[in-house]
């Protein structure tokens, strides 16, 4: 019996491989297993190969796994683009429509051709060879068919009980064909039982969407781009319940600007895109940092420049998300690492835009977004509402002719707000600068207060857990650093260094800005070496650190930018390679 393993479908877009991992996935997570899933597809609706891939453990798993047990294939190109991921002993069950074959240089995995597309024919239709498919990877990891009857009833039964007699029997077909061909030939790939916990199973999208209604949001304006359109279309299914409502706008300078709107007039709002987009919300980010309004922004992370690479990993929008708007504003970004913490950190953001009155950037990448993972049940008592300084009683009657000081300076740099139509509460909303009333003021006394209060309002944030420490003391001889989806193959590089001798830390960062410097600051002086982890080219992680931190000598990148997520190995033999170059045995 095993503890884990790692499991892949592929074929082309269009084909059902989805779906077929989400049946096998599913399944898998209501038995009790932990899941990581990560998608690879095209930026196009059909044609091009796609893949699923699956981790199944019997403890957490955070990442995808550096190889692979099973390569469930529905053509010859799955086979030949996946191939090198095979470990010694790996298995691929193929359609035997297309006369599957391995390559010359596979000499140590098995090949099985199943007749997914006939059985699932002389069912009634060929659309049904992915459950046939799912069938045959159950007998090699030894689960009962009847563990996706569930699922599939959940699936189709509203076509009708008898599509879902019919699914389920190409499944058990599939998985009969394999059981005849191979006997106990596979029985090193029999999983170990799992605990049977009932967890969630779901993406980071969802998890945002989520947090995003348990935190009191009753409005998103959005333009649909990938990977955010599934935040879009999960709030679209629920806000109605809840008395709110999803827009979709022309595009995303629209969609910022009606948030920032709602905002203004008292509704919880956001809105979500990607690098492309958020590029053409700037001007509107900095108009919510000078009229003071909060308004919470999803960035969904994926490859750049321009179109770049649209449905594939990367975390290079750092930069711009901190220094992208003309002028200076307070602005709050935040990282999530996990499903979870996307969920209570979306909760988070609306609190800290309406308390500090800026706008909040939550910072998400396409793994973390579209990543499938298994999730504990969320806390639902941890979910808080907080306002902030907005007036919700009566206010004060003003003198004659006189109007609300809306933009008053503070010790803090937080002004009183109001929302419109409140008595007494008259003022104006310019994107100028302005007095405290908001009128337009060109003073340079004026700029001064005005310019500084809304500066220092960010300088006491105060944010539960800026940095995740996975650490036994501050000394290290390597501290990795890094922020969002990599979080999950550091901590499996810290396991395999620390089995070698090597004294690992890890600081994943969850607010980037403004910087945790004094949290941060203990580790990286304890380090001998500081090892950054990111999805980018040009180490932007790296150099926030350097500019919040200094310690130049110490931090070193490991960087991947060509659309893939990490490895653990990866990081593993990179961060290994540094230390033993820097002297170290």
């Amino acid at each position: 019996m095993v503890q884990q393993l790692s499991w892949k479908v592929g074929g082309q877009q269009g084909e059902g491989i989805e779906s077929t991992g989400e049946i096998f996935s599913t399944a898998l997570n209501r038995l009790g297993y932990y899941l990581y899933g990560y998608r690879h597809f095209s930026s196009r609706i059909k044609g091009g190969h796609t893949n699923n891939k699956i981790r199944v453990s019997t403890t957490q798993v955070r990442s995808v796994s550096d190889d692979l047990d099973i390569l469930v294939a529905f053509d010859q190109e799955t086979i030949d683009v996946n191939v090198h991921e095979l470990r010694v002993g790996g298995v691929v069950i193929a359609d035997a429509k297309f006369n599957p074959s391995l390559p010359e240089t596979c000499t140590t995995a098995t090949l099985y051709a199943v007749p997914f597309t006939e059985i699932a024919t002389e069912l009634g239709t060929s659309l049904m060879k992915n459950m046939v498919a799912v069938g045959a990877s159950s007998a090699v990891l030894h689960i009962d068919t009847e563990v996706f009857e569930e699922v599939v009833l959940e699936i189709f039964g509203k076509k009708g009980q008898k599509v879902v007699q019919k699914n389920m029997e190409a499944i058990k077909k599939g998985a009969d064909y394999i059981r005849e061909q191979l006997g106990e030939q596979l029985e090193t790939m029999k999983l170990d039982p799992a605990e049977g916990k009932k967890r969630m199973f779901m993406i980071g999208n969802d998890a945002i969407a989520l947090g995003a209604l348990a935190g009191g949001a009753r409005f998103m304006p959005a333009y649909p781009i990938t990977p955010a359109s599934e935040i879009m279309e999960y709030l679209i299914k629920k806000l109605p319940q809840f008395g709110g409502t999803v827009i979709q706008t022309e595009d995303e300078i629209a969609a910022c600007t009606m948030a920032i709107g709602a905002n203004y007039a008292g509704v919880r709002a956001l809105t979500a895109s990607a690098g492309p987009g958020l590029s053409l919300m700037m001007e509107s980010i900095g108009l919510a940092g000078i009229t003071e309004q909060p308004v919470v922004i999803i960035d969904t992370q994926r490859g750049g420049p321009s179109t770049g690479l649209p449905t594939k990993q990367e975390q290079s929008d750092l930069m711009a998300m901190i220094y992208g708007t003309h002028g200076e504003i307070p602005k709050i970004v935040m990282a999530p690492s996990t499903v979870e913490e996307a969920f209570y950190d979306t909760i988070e953001a609306f609190n800290l835009a309406e308390e500090y009155q800026c706008p909040v950037i939550m910072l998400t990448d396409l793994q973390l977004s579209l990543g499938k993972q298994s999730v504990e049940p969320l806390d639902y008592n941890r979910v808080e509402i907080r306002r902030g300084k907005l007036q919700q009683g009566e206010l004060e009657e003003l003198e004659e002719k006189q109007y609300y000081k809306r933009y008053r300076v503070t010790e803090d740099g937080v002004s009183p707000r109001v929302i419109p139509g409140m008595k007494h509460g008259i003022h104006h909303v310019t994107g100028v600068e302005h007095d405290e009333t908001g009128k337009p003021s060109e003073s340079p006394v004026n700029r001064d207060d005005q310019m500084n209060k809304r500066l220092r309002k960010t300088k006491g944030i105060r944010f539960n857990t800026p940095i995740h420490v996975h650490s036994h003391e501050k000394e290290s001889d390597i501290l990795f650093v890094g922020f969002n989806s990599t979080r999950g193959v550091i901590e499996e590089a810290m396991e395999r260094l620390e089995q070698d001798g090597i004294k690992v830390n890890h600081a994943h960062i969850r607010l980037i800005h403004p910087f945790p410097a004094d949290e941060l600051l203990p580790y990286v002086q304890g380090a001998k070496k500081v090892v950054v982890v990111e999805n980018n080219a040009t180490g932007q992680l790296a150099n926030i650190l350097k500019m919040n931190i200094a310690s130049h000598d110490k931090i070193q990148s490991v960087l991947k930018y060509d659309g893939n997520p990490f490895l653990p190995q990866e990081v593993y033999a990179k961060s290994k390679e540094m230390f033993v170059l820097n002297g170290n045995v």
